[in-house]
């Protein structure tokens, strides 16, 4: 349905950092609005994600990055507390098996305590085997980062998203932005069927950043898509590490990460390799050969077997361009720092945020909001802002008491569709009415699918209550966005 609208800023883009700038600038006396391309948010690159909270130890001392690393993870339990998601201080032990990662471990501990990262220590390889007795002998030294956390990235993303809608944001779904055009001070976006005048701009569009700024100025910025893979390991495969382990390998190049998640699996990637420039997810053999290989050094005693899911993640590379002749050229090496771009009066553009983006998503918004709030002159705070959102009821997670009364007043939080991730009717109902319109956009918000069967017992009933709650036939729900339909008509099939 074609809309016209006149708001005092409008975010782009639906991914976390766009959520969280929207969420922010609820917090101000602002119309706001938040335009996202597809059905749903956490579409894009957020969806791909390694889940840790960082230190701030990785980032160059005195940068932008560096500073907003340490604040954002010492914030970090306080934020997840508001919103309701799941938060946990794995801490982490970056190891080394000779002297090219001696050097690198002594060089980020330096980096550490320049950049106030706190609780910081130089371990011996025996301390390192003393605290993670599965990792393959031969540490010669390591850092221990205790303050280093995992999260739930997906319904952080949700969280901040459903905040921001309950604090009067105004959503625009199926709105891929064509236009970009300033009038006077005022901005004018066109994205899919609606019109939306504004006075601040904030593009938050992943992949597509560059393009969109490109609407309204001359190239800066490009991001050359790159992509890595990762490997999920069932439950049991847990116990295997306690902490976040970044392994770095003596031989240069990529190492491995091994994070415990959440959910009490086990995350092992990323295998960094080339995008080739496109946004390309699929799961690369070359990329679960390097895993393997990797994870047989790093932790010999795993189980790869528990492998119940492979996927891919498209990693935004940002490169500075140059123009020669009719063509834009990137320049040698990527920006290895947060580039916000301000190329016009009221934009502000996030190109290539990557690690550590989701560390960091919170209060690069917070940043954003309020200087789009001093450029409009409405730096009043919003006096009805909670920036509180319940958590929606998980059975699982409450003692047999309180799980009879979720019972007794709502019978569908009794009937349990997902068996490996323990996920019922109700949570999945409760997903659906907050958005969710495709398999996956279920299973990002409450896990249904995530488990060992991934998705083969239950499949067929979310597709079910998906159908019946969007009243859209089965035939037309899709497993993640267009084009992916879950059900093929046959020549038999009845129209």
């Amino acid at each position: 349905m074609f809309t016209e609208a006149r708001l005092d800023a409008v975010v782009l883009g639906g991914g976390l950092l766009g959520c969280f700038a929207a969420r922010h600038l609820t917090s101000y006396r602002l119309r706001c609005g938040l335009v996202e391309a597809r059905e749903d948010v956490c579409t894009g690159i957020s969806r791909g994600n390694s889940a840790i909270i960082y230190t701030g130890y990785d980032n160059k001392p005195n940068t932008r990055k560096a500073r907003l690393c340490v604040q954002a993870n010492r914030d970090f339990p306080r934020l997840c507390a508001q919103l309701g998601v799941p938060f946990a201080r794995r801490g982490s032990l970056l190891v080394s098996y000779g002297p090219r990662g001696d050097e690198v471990v002594r060089r980020k501990y330096g980096q550490g305590l320049e950049n106030g990262v706190e609780g910081l220590e130089l371990l011996t390889g025996a301390q390192a085997m003393a605290l993670e007795p599965g990792l393959a002998e031969g540490i010669s030294s390591a850092l221990l980062a205790p303050g280093t956390g995992v999260t739930d990235p997906w319904a952080l993303c949700f969280a901040a998203y459903e905040n921001a809608r309950a604090n009067g944001c105004q959503v625009y779904l199926h709105a891929p932005v064509t236009a970009l055009i300033q009038e006077g001070r005022d901005w004018i976006i066109t994205a899919g069927p609606h019109t939306l005048r504004a006075g601040a701009v904030i593009n938050c569009c992943g992949l597509e950043a560059h393009r969109i700024q490109e609407l309204c100025t001359a190239p800066t910025v490009r991001v050359i898509p790159g992509r890595a893979d990762y490997l999920v390991l069932d439950q049991p495969a847990g116990p295997y590490v306690r902490h976040v382990i970044f392994a770095e390998p003596e031989e240069g190049g990529k190492g491995l990460t091994l994070v415990p998640t959440m959910e009490g699996k086990l995350l092992l990637g990323p295998s960094e390799q080339a995008g080739g420039g496109r946004p390309d997810r699929a799961v690369t053999p070359e990329g679960l050969e390097f895993l393997r290989r990797m994870a047989a050094r790093v932790v010999p005693s795993l189980d790869l077997g528990q492998s119940i899911r492979a996927f891919g993640a498209v990693r935004p590379n940002p490169y500075y361009v140059r123009r020669e002749g009719e063509a834009w050229v990137p320049e040698e090496g990527s920006i290895h720092s947060f580039f916000i771009g301000n190329p016009c009066p009221g934009l502000w553009s996030l190109i290539g945020i990557k690690t550590p983006g989701l560390t960091c998503a919170s209060a690069l918004g917070a940043m954003l909001a309020r200087q789009a709030a001093a450029y409009l002159g409405k730096e009043a705070l919003n006096p009805n802002f909670d920036p509180c959102r319940p958590p929606p009821p998980r059975p699982r997670e409450l003692d047999a008491p309180a799980r009879r009364a979720l019972v007794q007043a709502d019978p569908v939080y009794g009937r349990v569709i997902c068996r490996c991730e323990d996920v019922t009717e109700g949570e999945i109902l409760h997903a659906i009415r907050q958005g969710a319109v495709t398999l996956d956009g279920v299973k990002r918000r409450v896990g249904a699918g995530l488990g060992r069967c991934q998705g083969g017992w239950c499949m067929d009933r979310v597709l079910e209550l998906l159908a019946r709650e969007t009243g859209a036939s089965p035939w037309e729900i899709n497993q993640d966005g267009p084009g992916s339909p879950l059900l093929v008509r046959g020549k038999d099939d009845v129209v």
